[in-house]
């Protein structure tokens, strides 16, 4: 097959641009893949001839929208050099509705994946929303990344779903020695709650709590953050960090997927989540970790979970757990779906 993926892409960071690279190595395998991204950007060497990109304006809200209308129309230019057999769309609401356009004149099928913030936030905007119910009502197939996202797409218009979690990329464990570390990794955004994270290392004086993003909030919480938290901002060897981590916290008020647990679990480090969104798909309650809703349950949570014996059979379940999502599976349950819209 010859596809086409749509949405964010190395260099870009995030959850889309993880996921899509995972998947466009695994897929790759067996298919000739392009991407079409955010520009300016400067691809990688090796993929130079595959990856193309739509110059947008870098002004929240004119970028989305710019990128639809731009992006349709080199797709169309795309198409006629490569002949696609497909196009599939990360991120619903502009993205996808660059899809939409797309197909509207090339009459390719169209595939769509949601991740989590696409529903949770672009659908709550006036015009995000005609973007998110355009795209999910003219798809030839939905993907979501989790159950919980399956049933908000459902509410949202879409016909038939189908749910293939995000894979684990192998991560190799770096010696650091003991692992005593309690561990934030995430963007320092409100939805991810990290003033909890800074509130909890304020009843455990005793313990080294580490902070692995950046974001708009990060000013605010150094002022506050007692002298037991460190700041490392943006790192992309999230192996190094896990890998002196006894404990990993998920304070999210919303996830998509959460695939910063799995992670976490791969290394054998188990979690504490938010009981909210698509978090308890991955943590098992009293398996590879616990979850809480209160933050007094949450102390307790993190309190169970760094008692040594504990933390070595939740550790140990996780990376069971963490083995089963593999993205050749993903790849392969992706290629179904392809082969059902071209039938």
């Amino acid at each position: 097959m010859r596809i086409l993926m749509v949405g964010h892409y190395p260099p870009h960071r995030g959850g889309v641009a993880n996921h899509l690279d995972s998947l466009v190595r695994e897929l790759r395998r067996r298919h000739e893949v392009h991407v079409l991204t955010y520009g300016p950007i400067k691809p990688r060497g090796f993929e130079r001839e595959l990856v193309h990109q739509v110059r947008v304006p870098p002004v929240y809200g004119l970028r989305g929208t710019s990128f639809a209308f731009l992006g349709s129309r080199e797709i169309v230019k795309l198409h006629h050099e490569f002949n696609f057999d497909l196009i599939h769309t990360h991120f619903v609401g502009t993205t996808s509705f660059t899809g939409v356009l797309a197909k509207e004149r090339t009459g390719l099928p169209l595939v769509v994946t949601a991740h989590g913030s696409d529903l949770e936030h672009t659908a709550k905007l006036t015009l995000g929303r005609v973007y998110v119910k355009k795209s999910l009502s003219e798809a030839d197939a939905v993907i979501t990344v989790s159950h919980w996202l399956a049933k908000k797409v459902m509410s949202l218009g879409a016909s038939a779903v189908r749910v293939i979690p995000n894979g684990v990329r192998e991560l190799e464990e770096v010696d650091s020695g003991k692992r005593e570390v309690i561990t934030f990794i995430g963007a320092l955004r409100n939805y991810k709650s990290p003033e909890t994270f800074i509130e909890l290392a304020k009843r455990f004086p005793e313990r080294k709590f580490i902070v692995a993003g950046d974001g708009p909030l990060r000013e605010r919480l150094e002022r506050s953050a007692p002298p037991n938290v460190r700041f490392l901002g943006y790192r992309g060897d999230v192996e190094s960090i896990l890998s002196q981590s006894a404990l990993l916290v998920l304070p999210s008020r919303r996830e998509g997927f959460g695939l910063v647990i799995l992670e976490a679990n791969s290394l054998g480090v188990p979690a504490v989540g938010r009981r909210v969104s698509a978090i308890p798909e991955l943590i098992r309650e009293g398996k590879n970790g616990l979850t809480f809703k209160s933050f007094e349950e949450l102390v307790e949570a993190v309190r169970t979970l760094l008692k040594p014996k504990e933390n070595r059979k939740s550790g140990k379940i996780g990376r069971r757990v963490a083995s089963t999502y593999s993205w050749e599976d993903v790849a392969e349950e992706v290629e179904r779906v392809y082969l059902s819209v071209l039938e």
